[in-house]
């Protein structure tokens, strides 16, 4: 059913919740996963691909640690790094290389915080077709 999974993550402990929830989903379901960041720093989005900068270098780190965590509990997984706006970046990613499932974990904000911080889930879940997990951290 789900044969392979988007799983963004934002380099925050709420990643824990999705990634803790999708190692269960992805063995019942035998789905390959790609993990997705997209870092959003000044770099990132003036240069995109070209950016160097240690935010990109720990994004980069960070995205590797998850996969290797996938791959040792035997869930094979890659690892994408994409620059700019971060609900631009999952849609685009979505449309151009499609997925089954796109799994996120939410922060929780509340109307005010929505209003003035954007709520990337949400964007992400009216612009794309496919069904959208959404996990909301602790």
């Amino acid at each position: 059913m789900y044969e392979k999974i988007l799983v963004t993550v934002d380099g925050t402990p709420t990643d824990r919740a999705i990634i803790e929830h999708i190692k269960e989903l992805a063995k019942v379901m035998g789905s390959h996963l790609v993990l997705l960041h997209v870092a959003d720093g000044w770099a990132a989005r003036t240069y995109g691909r070209d950016a160097v900068s240690p935010e990109i270098r720990d994004d980069t780190q960070y995205l590797e640690s998850v996969r290797a965590e996938f791959e040792r509990a035997g869930i094979p997984a890659d690892a994408e790094l994409a620059y700019g706006d971060p609900a631009t970046e999952i849609i685009k990613w979505v449309q151009q290389k499609g997925c089954d499932l796109v799994a996120m974990s939410t922060h929780g904000h509340r109307f005010l915080a929505d209003i003035f911080l954007g709520n990337t889930a949400s964007q992400v879940q009216h612009r794309i077709s496919v069904p959208v997990l959404l996990l909301r951290a602790k």
